[in-house]
């Protein structure tokens, strides 16, 4: 299984970015995704989570202003940033609990490339 995540870039504070974070491979279902994000400097921290049946969790720094959701279909995770801070400058790494069936079943943990997101003042 692999994850590609796409959508960062330089915004002024206060704009908005939208990050996905598809996961792709054979023979395998979703349990939960998130997005982490690490700023230079500073320890990995856990932005926001979404269970395949629909749970939101959002670390307190994020509530009101970010969004995550997804689609079943395309087994895509997207993080919707509004009234983005300069504090939110980071590399945004998506992770994934996958549920894979062959030649057992188990659940492991993948991680996507990083996206850098970049909010000037």
């Amino acid at each position: 299984v692999q994850l590609q995540a796409s959508g960062g870039g330089l915004v002024a504070a206060g704009g908005t970015l939208r990050l996905s974070c598809a996961a792709s491979g054979r023979d395998f279902s979703i349990h939960d995704m998130a997005w982490y994000r690490q700023a230079p400097g500073k320890q990995r921290e856990l932005v926001a989570t979404i269970t395949w049946g629909g749970i939101t969790n959002y670390a307190d720094s994020v509530k009101g202003r970010f969004t995550i959701s997804r689609d079943i279909a395309e087994n895509t995770v997207y993080l919707q940033m509004n009234s983005l801070k300069p504090e939110d400058t980071a590399v945004y790494h998506c992770n994934a609990a996958i549920i894979s069936y062959l030649p057992m079943r188990r659940v492991a943990s993948y991680w996507g490339q990083g996206t850098l997101v970049t909010v000037s003042s």
